[in-house]
């Protein structure tokens, strides 16, 4: 049986904080700051080091103002087995030194798994923050960490009515669920004023902002082939400018396309969360098929258009700006050409994102105390 979590009841608690990757730092830095607030808590971070370079990882930290990890497992790259394994095999002697009360892990990546599983074993509770969030396509790596993890863990933390839905769907106990909010919103609500302060003058008047990074879309050279040409196409009506990711850059020098990038199709490093936090607010549309820019352009009121035939975050859809487009580039067309003409969607308020989430959660954890 897990260790519960009354155990530290009267004493001082232990929280072990896991992550590996840009989205996670995003999550866990107000959960970070939210506990160092409470008596009683002591925290450790332990990076794995699955985002590794310093614009990939170390200048979020700066700016999200973390503080650096207590451990960086330095794991680094490869595939998703190799990297998974190497999280376990360097984890589990970290978990059986300090003995945490409580590991916290975020989001979808590989490092969120392998936490979960390693603490599972140990008996350690774990705690999931963005828990219950499904795509329903098991080809992602991401949904299959998804449910991997929530059903190990002791506390799920949801950002959204259907994410509790979808817990309780796959028989989940409601007692172990929490619906708190979207803990990315609480990071961006700190830090859009600092974003919006250093935001370039030399910006153009109207742009579009793309990120492309899934394997099944830049993987897929006769598409992104495809794609890249339409951007060019874009270009022609407004400025595209695309901070390009390692991957992606690597296909597009496969493609020997590099010379696509001029002064209306910018091809760009890949930004630090402010730089890009900027970018993202002052956007005509973004062109994506990231996750959480899904969520931060609908509670920045951008129009987005998701390149994926699914998302995860259908509440995005449902209440925010979000479209998706898939892998269509002729209805991407269509949509960009819908939004240059006037007609964006409208997002409604979304419940509890209001950059009060990590707060919520610490209350949960502090009842343990």
């Amino acid at each position: 049986m897990t260790r519960d979590l009354e155990s530290a009841k009267h004493s001082s608690m232990d929280v072990l904080h896991v992550v590996g990757a840009r989205p996670n730092f995003m999550k866990a830095a107000p959960v970070l700051r939210a506990l160092t607030t409470s008596a009683g808590v002591r925290q450790t971070l332990i990076h794995t080091g699955q985002h590794y370079d310093s614009n990939m990882s170390g200048v979020f930290f700066q700016q999200l103002e973390m503080p650096a990890p207590d451990v960086n497992l330095g794991v680094g790259s490869g595939s998703h087995a190799q990297q998974t394994a190497e999280i376990i095999a360097r984890l589990e002697p970290i978990i059986l030194e300090r003995k945490p009360d409580l590991v916290l892990v975020y989001g979808d990546v590989n490092s969120t798994m392998a936490a979960a599983l390693v603490c599972s074993k140990l008996l350690v509770p774990i705690g999931h923050v963005e828990a219950g969030l499904r795509s329903r396509d098991r080809s992602m790596p991401e949904e299959i960490n998804r449910l991997i993890t929530d059903q190990l863990s002791t506390l799920l933390f949801t950002p959204s009515a259907d994410a509790d839905e979808n817990l309780l769907r796959e028989g989940v106990e409601s007692a172990k669920i929490h619906f708190v909010g979207n803990v990315m919103v609480d990071t961006l609500v700190r830090l859009l004023p600092f974003a919006e302060a250093q935001s370039s003058r030399e910006l153009p008047q109207r742009f579009a902002l793309v990120t492309l990074h899934r394997p099944a879309n830049v993987d897929d050279l006769p598409w992104l082939k495809r794609m890249l040409f339409a951007l060019s196409e874009l270009s022609n009506d407004l400025t595209v400018l695309f901070p390009v990711h390692p991957r992606t850059r690597q296909r597009i020098a496969d493609l020997g396309l590099e010379a696509l990038s001029n002064g209306r199709l910018r091809l760009l490093e890949p930004k630090p969360y402010l730089e890009f936090l900027a970018l993202q607010r002052k956007a005509t549309v973004v062109i994506t098929d990231s996750g959480g820019i899904q969520e931060e352009t609908t509670f920045l009121g951008v129009p987005c258009l998701t390149v994926r035939e699914n998302t995860e975050r259908p509440i995005t859809v449902s209440s925010g700006t979000n479209v998706l487009v898939g892998r269509d580039i002729a209805l991407l067309q269509t949509e960009t050409s819908r939004i240059l003409s006037g007609k964006k969607k409208a997002a409604t308020a979304i419940p509890l994102w209001d950059g009060q989430a990590s707060g919520r959660i610490a209350e949960v954890i502090l009842r343990g105390l």
